[in-house]
């Protein structure tokens, strides 16, 4: 039973634990490896994937405060935070990187998060990349009228997130060899390796360019756990130029794994981590007789 002013979670129905589904593709068996997609596209309709794992806990720890958090024009953690804030009826606040924007006409995806309530507020460049300096936020929470809000950081990973996201890896204790997710703050492998057994191992691929992740996924291990857990590591070749960046390769491979699998494939995350494990395979990276999984964190996007 909840607590007065903390949300009952219960009410979203979840499907938890996601559905694990095997894939035939030439391209892994002729390598001798087997692919399974850890279906966590099908956890919530609106809370899709990684973004239940990492909001829940924070949803529960706001305790029917406001929740703030930030993001960019297409922000995927906004849209999951507003819809979140329409299902359990918590007010939610976006900030916006770019004051430009707020001259604007709504794109899409801001659109659809001010339709589930969301209020959004439109903060500078400089501003939004020194967010996280406390006198910067508590700057741009006066700005907001925000200032009993609950904060959640740029793409949901904080201690709480990465401590949820330990669910996944648990999920698929004993399941596979390789665990393989599509990273973009880090927090979900973060989670994902602490609780894989001690002989999987897990592999991140990062959709932003810039190679500053290792650091940051130790931190956030550091602050959830008290040190390192799990046997992880990078790859950082199938950013396709950066985040919310695709190339017509891209687009052509995502169309042809939806027409071979029928599986919907979104394209700033999983499709990268789906190329990636195709390329590493033909490479020899996974031994034969290996079976891999790859996460699908969300769905392509629906406006």
């Amino acid at each position: 039973m909840s607590s007065p002013g903390v949300p009952d979670l219960t009410t979203l129905r979840p499907r938890l634990p996601s559905p694990l589904q095997e894939v035939e593709d030439e391209r892994f068996t002729r390598r001798g490896v087997r692919l399974l997609l850890k279906r966590d596209d099908l956890i919530h309709p609106d809370l899709v994937g990684n973004k239940w794992r990492k909001l829940a806990p924070n949803l529960t720890a706001a305790a029917g405060r406001p929740i703030l958090t930030f993001g960019g024009a297409y922000s995927n953690h906004l849209r999951a935070t507003a819809a979140a804030g329409r299902l359990l009826g918590l007010p939610t606040i976006g900030l916006v990187r770019g004051q430009e924007l707020a001259d604007r006409p709504l794109n899409p995806s801001l659109a659809r998060c001010t339709a589930d309530g969301m209020r959004l507020h439109f903060v500078d460049r400089s501003t939004y990349r020194r967010k996280t300096e406390p006198d910067v936020l508590a700057r741009v929470l006066r700005a907001a009228d925000a200032e009993g809000a609950y904060v959640v950081p740029e793409g949901g990973s904080n201690t709480l997130a990465v401590r949820g996201c330990r669910a996944l890896g648990e999920e698929l204790s004993g399941r596979a060899d390789v665990v393989a997710i599509a990273c973009g703050t880090g927090g979900t492998l973060a989670g994902l390796a602490a609780g894989l057994s001690p002989d999987q191992r897990a592999l991140g691929v990062p959709v932003l360019r810039g190679g500053f992740l290792t650091a940051d996924i130790s931190a956030l291990q550091h602050q959830a756990f008290g040190g390192p857990r799990g046997d992880w590591r990078l790859d950082d070749r199938f950013h396709f130029g950066g985040y919310a960046r695709t190339t017509p390769e891209l687009e052509a491979f995502a169309e042809d794994f939806e027409e071979r699998h029928g599986v919907p494939v979104e394209r700033l995350y999983v499709a990268k981590l789906l190329y990636g494990l195709v390329v590493l395979t033909d490479e020899g990276a996974f031994p034969r007789g290996s079976t891999v999984v790859a996460v699908v964190t969300g769905t392509p996007q629906q406006v």
